[in-house]
């Protein structure tokens, strides 16, 4: 859609359209994503209703492949390959996941998401892999809801893992009768999307308020499962979900090449008893630095005063605040990184 193309340049810098003939978009992708369902009509189908298995990685990733697709012509006119639908930084989050391993059982049963077992399985005791669900599940049904994906609300019906399935709504029914307020906000972010003049920054404002409204259900309901790793990895966990917080109120574009490039800061691996920022020797500079960040940022949302979550509203109302903001992630990203600096001077 032509309307977004001034605002995303204002946003981002128009800095993607001249990393279009630098990267290989393909190279960004998530893991398995060329194998992963692309349309509805790649899954099962009984009595009329696609099936989805959620806790089966491909089938999860399928569903943001689908989304992707299915959203890309509001982007296309932006710049090539669909790269700056803002949609991508959920796909990217959970190839991180399954990367690096978050998507297994926490508790070391060499089954679900393991290479010796079945390293495609998803595990319900997973904290990331739970919260994941709800960043997958109520997107992808709100969108159905919308009208986006062309088929009627009743068409779809997730299934549920092995246990705890009262946890996890499976259609757009059970979703809305659960979590109204989310279901809400997804489907205030579609109505957005599909109306021609809402800007680029309008439908990250949208697209973020419902993500933080996602995460911040889930981890209520989820925090018991951080009891099932080591320390650093669940202060980690609840690090992550300050930080999201902090990212949604910058209004940070989720777009492929940008989430690609955080994405490096991330840990490469589950984090064990011993791992302390900034001294983990198997860890880039990048990487231990992200990690003492958040993990500073955590603990000055805890304490009430100048630099907390509502301070930092305050300073992010005006755009030009946001733009320095942006410009701050990529002058980090040129400094931690080479050739980021070399791309993005193209």
């Amino acid at each position: 859609m032509a309307f977004l193309l001034p605002w995303t340049c204002v946003l981002v810098g128009c800095f993607s359209a001249s990393l279009a003939g630098a990267y290989n978009f393909s190279d960004l992708y998530p893991p398995l994503w060329e194998k992963s369902p692309g349309q509805l009509s790649d899954y099962r189908v009984e009595n009329g209703k696609y099936l989805i298995d959620p806790w089966i990685y491909l089938e999860r990733l399928g569903m943001y492949k689908i989304l992707v697709n299915k959203t890309a012509s509001y982007f296309e006119n932006i710049v090539a390959n669909n790269e700056q639908n803002i949609f991508w930084g959920l796909p990217l989050q959970l190839g991180w996941q399954y990367r690096t391993g978050r998507l297994a059982d926490p508790r070391g049963r060499k089954g679900c998401g393991y290479e010796s077992g079945d390293h495609l399985c998803i595990s319900v005791d997973s904290w990331w892999a739970d919260m994941n669900y709800f960043l997958s599940a109520l997107p992808f049904l709100a969108a159905v809801d919308s009208g986006i994906m062309g088929i009627s609300s009743d068409q779809i019906m997730l299934l549920p893992p092995p246990k705890d399935q009262t946890n996890f709504c499976l259609n757009i029914s059970s979703c809305q009768s659960s979590y109204p307020e989310i279901m809400s906000k997804w489907n205030a972010f579609y109505q957005h999307l599909q109306n021609p003049s809402s800007s680029f920054e309008d439908l990250l404002k949208y697209f973020w308020a419902a993500h933080v409204s996602t995460l911040e259900h889930a981890s209520k309901i989820f925090e018991d499962r951080l009891e099932y790793y080591s320390k650093p990895e669940a202060n980690f966990g609840r690090n992550w979900c300050v930080a999201v917080k902090y990212l949604a109120v910058a209004l940070f574009p989720t777009t492929l090449v940008r989430t690609y490039e955080f994405q490096k800061g991330l840990p490469p691996r589950m984090l064990v008893n011993g791992d302390r920022a900034p001294f983990i020797h198997d860890f880039t500079d990048f990487q231990n630095m992200v990690l003492l960040v958040l993990s500073f940022l955590r603990q000055v949302d805890n304490s009430p005063g100048l630099f907390s979550l509502t301070a930092w509203k305050i300073l992010m109302r005006t755009h030009h605040a946001r733009m320095q903001v942006l410009e701050l992630f990529q002058v980090i990203l040129e400094i931690f990184n080479p050739t980021f600096l070399s791309v993005s001077s193209v």
